[in-house]
């Protein structure tokens, strides 16, 4: 299981972050063998990080792992978690970026 925990609305050009917790059926926090994030921007281009392998993908506690991303087009983004092995599961979730309407 996982949950993911990010605001819904920001400003353009913000720092969004992103946080996934894993665990097992017992609620209890767990590391999964393998943890990925992808996140897709409004014109549809994904990235893909991998914990271990990029550091943008930072463990902050048992089961508990955040990325920054940098919001740098209006629309709506979205954030999908998944996790392999122990742990094993997935989520997606999205946000929205707005436009400055001064400037």
């Amino acid at each position: 299981m996982t949950s993911i925990q990010t605001e819904n609305s920001y400003t353009k050009g913000q720092l969004v972050r992103s946080t996934a917790t894993f665990t097992d059926s017992d609620s209890a926090a767990v590391d999964p063998a393998a943890v990925i994030v992808q996140y897709e921007d409004p014109s549809g281009n994904v990235t893909s990080k991998t914990y271990g392998d990029d550091s943008e993908v930072v463990k902050s506690s048992t089961g508990v792992y955040y990325i920054d991303i940098d919001a740098d087009e209006a629309g709506r983004w979205y954030v999908y978690w998944n996790s392999t092995g122990t742990g094993q599961a997935a989520n997606e979730d999205y946000f929205l970026i707005r436009t400055l309407q001064t400037g």
